[in-house]
């Protein structure tokens, strides 16, 4: 598991609260600029010594040290030209203003950096508790399963967030590799509260039930109890909440068996080839069982062949977008990164090593941000596992 460090974003994310926040931040400039119309006007006999010497300690509330020395800079070129228009250097409120102008700018870019500091501090250790929470609830996919090579990848799409509503497990069990994939509605602690008690449930019913389809009434059981719990979730998380999630088992032979309950279906890659496993007969996400009028859905059983490769993906990746509203192509993308792979071993001949899904995700990861230019608007969670021959050897 792997989650690409990102540029943490500025305060205000939210669209209202951005724009306050850079109405905020023209506030000293603004300032200067009315003092200057004052000075160079009849308005003149106004006295704006302390408006300027404010103008630096404003800028420290809402910007960084760059920030309030540029403030502070351009309140001192207000002053001199101000000072000069006027010819009031003989006056003694001239150097007044000038030394508490400059005495504000130092305490004010102190002040600033210190602030500057601390908010670093604490959003390090935000990040390591939440990395450390992330490790729990998605632990990192073993390089080897079986006859399987599998890797992982998450990214959250709110800069500087480790972890969302995304979810993902492989495992090795008595009845073959089972892994889930799943996206929980909605965002915030109650979509990670969800898509742990999703977890929670699957990674206990993979070692004990038989059939694929009732590890999958495990995890929507589990789904419902931890929203019966009274103060669990808000109203309407439990009103419209549900997971989409696809639950995938690869058994001894070269076969892969899909539950699918609403989710974005699972692409298979074969020479050089693109398929997705579409189920035959669609059934809502966790959550919705109630609108399930026949039975609750029946194992779809698919070819994999030793050197195909399965990718399970939550929408995120699918549905990314660049500045034109253009959807990422994954499809294309797996071809081109295949493409890509093929070249490179024929170019470095045998002095490549094998390269296995932790390389081809990385690929996949790279065009998506290029598609996106890093500006993903919703979480991305990708297990790709890679059939290896009947000797346990990689087959491409």
């Amino acid at each position: 598991m792997r989650a690409p460090s990102r540029p943490s974003s500025r305060p205000g994310g939210g669209g209202h609260h951005q724009v306050l926040f850079v109405l905020a931040e023209c506030v000293p400039f603004a300032i200067a600029l009315l003092v200057l119309a004052i000075e160079f006007t009849p308005a003149h006999v106004l006295y704006t010594g302390p408006f300027l010497v404010a103008t630096p300690a404003l800028a420290a509330v809402t910007m960084g040290p760059k920030g309030t020395i540029a403030a502070a800079g351009l309140a001192a070129a207000v002053s001199v030209a101000t000072a000069t228009y006027n010819q009031a250097w003989g006056n003694q409120q001239v150097y007044s203003n000038f030394l508490a102008l400059f005495l504000v700018s130092v305490a004010s870019v102190t002040t600033s950096r210190m602030a500057r500091a601390r908010s670093a501090s604490e959003l390090n250790q935000v990040r390591r508790i939440a990395s450390a929470a992330q490790k729990v609830l998605l632990r990192p996919v073993p390089e080897r399963l079986g006859r399987l090579r599998a890797a992982s990848l998450y990214l959250a799409a709110e800069k500087g967030a480790q972890i969302g509503g995304d979810l993902y497990e492989a495992m090795e069990t008595r009845y073959g590799i089972r892994m889930i994939v799943g996206d929980v509605r909605g965002k915030g602690l109650p979509a990670v509260r969800t898509a742990a008690a999703v977890l929670g449930a699957f990674r206990e019913a993979v070692y004990y039930e038989d059939d694929l389809v009732d590890v999958v009434r495990h995890c929507e059981a589990a789904m419902r109890r931890d929203a019966a719990v009274p103060g669990a979730v808000d109203e309407e998380a439990l009103v419209e909440g549900f997971v989409t999630a696809v639950v995938a088992q690869v058994p001894d032979g070269h076969v892969v068996e899909v539950v699918n309950r609403g989710h974005p279906p699972p692409l298979l890659l074969r020479d050089g080839k693109v398929q997705a496993l579409m189920p035959g007969s669609p059934l809502p996400p966790l959550g919705l069982g109630e609108f399930i009028a026949g039975p609750p859905g029946t194992r779809e059983r698919y070819p994999f062949l030793p050197g195909d490769r399965l990718l399970l993906h939550t929408d995120g990746v699918n549905e990314a977008r660049d500045r034109g509203n253009t959807f990422f192509d994954l499809p294309e993308a797996m071809e081109a990164a295949e493409a890509a792979e093929a070249k490179d071993a024929v170019e470095a001949a045998a002095t490549v090593r094998d390269r296995g899904p932790r390389e081809f995700l990385d690929r996949l990861c790279q065009a998506l941000v290029r598609h996106t230019e890093d500006r993903l608007a919703d979480d991305v969670a990708m297990i790709l596992v890679e059939r290896l021959d009947d000797a346990g050897g990689p087959a491409r």
